[in-house]
């Protein structure tokens, strides 16, 4: 992706955006005015109540929904010029996903459940097959490949769901909740593994998580309350 001769130095900006659902008295502002900034590099934590934000702020930096208002600059280039098709290219080239619940093939075993986002690539099958399989190394899970999702514990399942969001070599990782389905003890292995990634690959790590302790594995944390951030913006 080029940007222009502006291109600001965050990776990813937000400037007074708005998200309005709904009109008139059923109006629901979820999110006000939000300016958000980060950089290349980052890991960033998202915290707040439900109903705060968080979530609809994590689908438009994802490029799953646009802002009614304002402005989301990646790269210094402006997200609602995109059309539809340039948003899925953007998603599918520079952005990983991580989900609370893994989101896996149930009857699909490791390794080809890394493969998924491959195939949408158009990658060979022997090239995907090498890729998925240093995907599932980076993550701890090499000899695990044949292995289906109910043969695997929830870390290891989110793990994989990690090597699979990982296999494209994303700029971004956005993460919502992806401790929230674990034990203590897994929990704090998964977020090991998250710094691993953002410290090790360089991958910009964004994460939604009401868990403070989970939090603390972030350099910044931005908490938001009713559509607004409160603190931690990073301007």
């Amino acid at each position: 992706m080029e940007a222009s001769a502006s291109t600001p130095s965050a990776m990813i900006q937000l400037r007074r955006v708005n998200k309005v659902y709904g009109s008139g008295d059923a109006a629901v502002h979820a999110l006000r005015d939000v300016d958000l900034r980060i950089n290349r590099g980052d890991f960033a934590a998202v915290m707040g109540a439900s109903g705060s934000g968080k979530s609809t702020c994590m689908n438009i930096l994802g490029c799953l929904d646009v802002p009614t208002s304002g402005s989301y600059l990646f790269e210094g280039v402006e997200v609602k010029n995109l059309s539809r098709d340039q948003r899925a290219l953007l998603r599918r080239n520079y952005l990983g996903f991580v989900f609370q619940g893994f989101n896996l093939l149930n009857r699909t075993t490791a390794l080809e459940n890394v493969e998924l986002p491959l195939i949408y690539r158009g990658i060979s099958r022997g090239n995907r097959h090498k890729m998925a399989q240093a995907s599932l190394e980076a993550v701890g899970l090499g000899g695990w490949e044949t292995h289906t999702p109910s043969e695997l514990s929830g870390g290891q399942q989110q793990r994989v769901a990690i090597a699979r969001a990982i296999v494209t070599n994303p700029q971004v990782l956005l993460a919502d909740e992806p401790t929230g389905n674990l034990d203590s003890v897994r929990s704090r292995e998964i977020m090991e593994l998250l710094v691993d990634l953002n410290q090790g690959r360089g991958i910009t790590i964004i994460m939604v998580t009401h868990e403070s302790d989970m939090a603390a594995y972030a350099r910044q944390r931005i908490h938001f309350v009713d559509g607004r951030i409160e603190s931690g913006q990073g301007d």
